[in-house]
């Protein structure tokens, strides 16, 4: 098996897409079942496979998985749903936090201005360069470390700070004119 693996892997490095399809084929049913396990879900499972077999297609140059394809694709698997079930955690506590604060937030001023804020700050995250932006949202939405990051996208530690310090600059650069509005909304509280 572990010789069939090392032939698929290397097709599929060389742009094969018969080889690629030949791996989603053999390998989707027996994933999705485990990334059931994760999400209790069968579309959002079907949806985390196909996000791996997109990101593995994407970047099979650099595809490294020691002639253990099976093992790679499980391992890829099981990161992709841990961070489905952090970004879940992570929307699940701003809405928490939102229905919170949901009555404290009556003056319509300091909501309209919030409300501006972040349509800017979306509007911004979504004006980065890709790349820029995918580690942004990794660090800042899904709370990543660096490391992980690095891991993820197979990029080096070191691109990933370069790319969140760009992103940070921009984004200060672009948001400049609502500090203010930022400073008053977080003084006098909501």
């Amino acid at each position: 098996m572990e010789s069939n693996d090392n032939h698929l892997i290397g097709l599929i490095k060389s742009g094969s897409q018969t080889a690629f399809d030949t791996a989603y084929l053999n390998y989707f049913k027996q994933l999705q079942r485990y990334a059931f396990t994760f999400t209790k879900d069968n579309d959002e499972a079907e949806e985390l496979i196909q996000n791996v077999f997109c990101r593995i297609w994407e970047k099979r140059t650099q595809l490294d998985a020691n002639g253990q394809l099976k093992s790679f694709l499980y391992r890829a698997v099981h990161n992709e749903c841990l961070n489905y079930l952090k970004h879940q955690n992570v929307k699940l506590s701003f809405n928490n936090y939102q229905q919170e604060n949901a009555s404290i937030t009556s003056d319509p001023v300091k909501e309209m201005a919030a409300q501006e804020l972040e349509k800017q700050l979306y509007l911004a995250i979504n004006e980065l360069p890709g790349q820029c932006r995918t580690i942004f949202q990794l660090s800042r939405i899904e709370q990543l470390k660096y490391q992980q990051i690095a891991d993820q996208l197979n990029l080096s530690i070191k691109t990933v700070e370069n790319q969140m310090g760009k992103a940070l600059k921009t984004l200060r650069l672009k948001l400049v004119n609502f500090l203010p509005i930022l400073l008053i909304y977080l003084t006098k509280g909501l």
